[in-house]
């Protein structure tokens, strides 16, 4: 058993409700959380919470608590994972998820930043930056979310095992 030598919990974390981009269902997800000693996971499938009820249960039978999230591409914006907070932030959540969902075609979804006016409550925000695009436009993204956020906005910083790591942090 893998055992983390710090309080560690994992806050991106697509299922297989993220269509073509997760492939292990909630409780496999909790389950592999728990044997490596995470403290928390959250399930932040993409413009969805389709996974939540089952993340619920799986939580539930582990005793690993869930921080209920998704992930969000904002049309000619930064990349964010939204964390609910409390109910208001659950609320806030589920309507930008139905805006966006409603304005795009059945699969897809559109998520403006006049969506983000005024900014939710109850949400923390992730900016995933985009390190391969446009340096100007990624910085740009970022400004706008602490705007929005202030002290509820987080750098996600991910190790995805590729040749480059080390100069992406």
């Amino acid at each position: 058993m893998v055992r983390m030598t710090r309080e560690y919990a994992e806050l991106h974390c697509l299922s297989n409700f993220s269509f073509q981009r997760g492939a292990s269902s909630a409780r496999e997800l909790f389950e592999r959380a728990l044997r490596h000693g995470y403290k928390a996971l959250a399930i932040t499938d993409e413009c969805t919470l389709a996974g939540i009820v089952r993340a619920w249960q799986a939580s539930k039978s582990t005793g690993l608590p869930l921080i209920v999230g998704s992930e969000m591409h904002i049309e000619n914006g930064p990349k964010v994972v939204l964390l609910v907070e409390n109910q208001a932030g659950y609320e806030a959540l589920c309507k930008l998820i139905t805006v966006a969902r409603r304005r795009a075609r059945k699969g897809e979804y559109r998520l403006l930043r006049e969506d983000f006016e005024p900014a939710p409550d109850g949400l923390l925000a992730l900016w995933l930056p985009d390190l391969d695009g446009d340096a100007q436009a990624c910085l740009a993204g970022g400004r706008w979310l602490r705007e929005r956020f202030a002290e509820r906005l987080w750098l996600g910083v991910g190790l995805h095992r590729g040749p480059d790591d080390e100069q992406r942090l």
